[in-house]
């Protein structure tokens, strides 16, 4: 069971993917957003789906949009796999590394990325995606961070390394936040559908392989994530977290950053494949 949104940006509709067929979710509710989440929207999915009350969609040739409306925040974890810590020339942290994304950088998995304007290095970054089901507030502790998890998803948290770097005053946010900088992707899978421990998570550029490696190292874990931040912030029902990225990245120097014309695939085992060409910004 895998919940996705399908049409046009600004005007997709909700639909499940359960095995081979399709369902439209509208007699269920008008969008994948907090307020569906909050409601207890997956379990009303399963129970319709189990009742065979939703009628059948077929999605072929449909733009598929990101998982999730919206959302209010993007929270991104920053150097949470030991050797991307190390690539980036720093050593793992002792607390988590927390910057913002703004919402409007949410895009479809297979949209188009755009190049920001004197771009010298932009970068991609694979990484498991979650989505808040549950209003977070001073959880008391990782297992609770992990009942406040809707579901996972796919994240390409693009970066433009010499705007985060160099020309950043200290902060991340001027190389984080370009327009369209994070495909989300291709489905919202939910949380007792996917054990997060342990998923192979993989990048590729033009076909060649960057990043390969598994959920199982990341240092600071999704529980631990979602219990963490509720200490310092309310987390709100829709909102993304965006967990880290392994190594593999462009900023390691092994690699040239992306140019007009480049394609970036992303995948994650039990969720799927995303694909977005790059193109420079008119």
């Amino acid at each position: 069971m895998k919940l996705q949104r399908i049409g046009a940006p600004g005007a997709e509709q909700p639909i499940v993917v359960d095995g081979e067929y399709a369902y439209d979710l509208r007699p269920l509710t008008g969008d994948i957003d907090g307020d569906f989440l909050a409601a207890g929207g997956i379990e009303t999915v399963a129970a319709a789906l189990a009742a065979g009350q939703l009628p059948r969609v077929d999605i072929d040739g449909q733009r598929i949009g990101a998982p999730i409306a919206r959302p209010q925040a993007v929270w991104c974890v920053g150097m949470n796999y030991a050797a991307h810590a190390a690539e980036s020339g720093s050593a793992p942290p002792q607390a988590p590394v927390v910057f913002f994304k703004t919402p409007n950088t949410v895009v479809g998995p297979y949209d188009d990325v755009l190049i920001p304007r004197d771009s010298r290095k932009t970068d991609w970054e694979v990484e498991l995606a979650l989505v808040i089901g549950r209003r977070a507030r001073y959880l008391d502790s990782a297992e609770a961070g992990l009942n406040h998890i809707a579901g996972y998803t796919i994240s390409n948290d693009v970066s433009e390394r010499a705007f985060q770097l160099e020309h950043s005053g200290g902060q991340w946010s001027k190389g984080k936040c370009c327009e369209t900088f994070n495909p989300l992707g291709p489905a919202l899978v939910p949380r007792d559908r996917l054990d997060p421990a342990d998923l192979r998570l993989r990048s590729f550029v033009n076909g060649e392989a960057r990043q390969d490696s598994s959920t199982a190292d990341l240092i600071f874990d999704v529980g631990f994530l979602v219990w963490h931040l509720s200490q310092y912030a309310v987390l709100e029902p829709g909102d993304v977290i965006n967990t880290g990225t392994p190594a593999g990245v462009a900023l390691s120097g092994r690699y040239p950053y992306l140019r007009d014309g480049d394609v970036v695939e992303v995948e994650i085992e039990g969720i799927g494949r995303a694909r977005q060409l790059f193109r420079d910004a008119a």
